[in-house]
């Protein structure tokens, strides 16, 4: 057996596993087939071995036809290779000549029932079909075969979507996402199953009980999700209404005051929720945000501790401390308040950059003049590297609405 052959097969081997997951059925020559040597399946020799590397070659390189007979030829001449079939199915599923495709998998199947690659390939021939029953019990073979297989989970997911099966395609996607986290592609089918069973399961809750609270809850919600927040604050009341005592729903209501800046009646219904339940951390925390906001630093100053002692990582929390002990006139306490905000990788960017804008503002009630001009000259560079992030973001928006047809940001579905 030739040395170099064998390196290249490694080589192609490790290109296939590469870029396998990357697919989405729409371009298989991107992906070359499993590449081994024939002389360790069937025992030939060396002229064989090039035969069935350029047929691979003329594969890559996108010369259908000729790869496809070469395949066939090998096949014929050596019908217990499975790579060989293997790689014709791909040709002809490339080919759009699917039942054939079909035909060569299962081959290949038949005589390597665990070959990798071969159930998944034939399901997506079945998908190309609309034969989903059997494309789910092919690529569900090769989950069972290689469980750690990102891309056979994601084609079950894909097939499962198609097969109007939204949960079971979220149960798929899941696992796809925990053995890729960063797949875009799975990343989009998975976000498009778990909306259908989202939606699936409010239909269903508005089918048994449309005058239920839970109903009034949902419509508040996707009109907060919308900025529409009149409309999130006439659903919260009517759902109060319903279920004066449910807790969260006073909170959710006094959120949505809050956003409106309607901080009385966000005040009334967070001490509401309060009253319902003591122990909900947002509540008390928003209405220490609110007594910030009023100037009432001894309040504010209560209310955000009692939150940081039931959640100590509430984001955000050493910011409005350090205005509640300015309020105060505590300037020691706000300086180290506020570099704790400005030190926590979690504080909000425009958090941190007005906690430099505050911290200014004490170091010079400190008397401590160089440490106020450095706090107000990174306060300031901060506020311009924003104003020149959304410039930029505008100048791409312009230059996109310029041109005569924008690309999908989203993936394209497999065909």
């Amino acid at each position: 057996m030739s040395r170099t052959f064998l390196s290249s097969a490694d080589c192609a081997k490790k290109r296939f596993r590469r870029r396998f997951p990357q697919f989405m059925g729409k371009n298989l020559l991107s992906f070359i087939a499993l590449l081994v040597a024939f002389s360790v399946t069937c025992g030939q020799g060396s002229s064989y071995q090039e035969k069935f590397r350029q047929a691979t070659e003329a594969m890559r390189a996108g010369k259908l036809d000729e790869a496809g007979n070469e395949f066939a030829s090998i096949t014929k001449e050596f019908p217990s290779f499975a790579e060989a079939h293997l790689n014709l199915g791909l040709v002809r599923e490339e080919q759009g000549r699917n039942e054939e495709a079909i035909a060569s998998l299962q081959k290949a199947l038949r005589l390597t029932p665990r070959l990798r690659g071969a159930n998944l390939f034939l399901a997506i021939a079945q998908y190309r079909l609309n034969h989903f029953d059997k494309a789910i019990a092919a690529v569900q073979k090769e989950t069972s075969f290689y469980p750690t297989d990102a891309n056979a989970w994601m084609w079950l997911g894909v097939v499962q979507l198609a097969a109007e099966n939204p949960e079971e395609a979220a149960a798929a996607l899941d696992k796809a996402a925990k053995l890729a986290p960063n797949n875009v592609d799975i990343l989009y089918h998975r976000g498009r199953a778990h909306l259908l069973v989202s939606k699936n399961s409010y239909e269903r809750m508005f089918q048994i009980d449309p005058k239920s609270w839970q109903v009034r809850q949902v419509l508040a919600q996707a009109d907060a999700e919308a900025d529409r927040h009149d409309d999130a604050i006439a659903e919260y009341q009517a759902a109060i209404q319903l279920a004066p005592k449910q807790p969260g729903l006073h909170e959710q209501l006094g959120t949505e005051y809050l956003k409106a800046n309607k901080l009385d009646p966000a005040v009334d219904a967070l001490q509401q929720e309060l009253e319902i339940d003591p122990n909900n951390v947002l509540a008390r925390y928003k209405l220490g945000l609110i007594e910030v906001e009023r100037g009432e630093g001894a309040k504010s100053k209560e209310l955000i501790e009692g939150a940081v002692r039931q959640n100590p990582g509430l984001k955000d929390s050493a910011y409005y401390l350090g205005r509640a002990e300015m309020e105060l006139g505590n300037s020691a306490a706000a300086v180290e308040a506020f570099n704790r905000a400005i030190s926590s990788p979690d504080t909000d960017p425009e958090i941190v950059q007005q906690a430099w804008y505050q911290l200014g503002v004490v170091y010079r009630r400190l008397h401590r003049i160089e440490d106020a001009q450095k706090a107000f000259a990174i306060f300031q560079r901060l506020k311009d590297e924003e104003t020149q992030r959304i410039q930029e973001r505008l100048k791409k928006k312009r230059d996109a609405s310029g041109q005569s047809a924008a690309p999908s940001s989203a993936p394209q579905n497999p065909q």
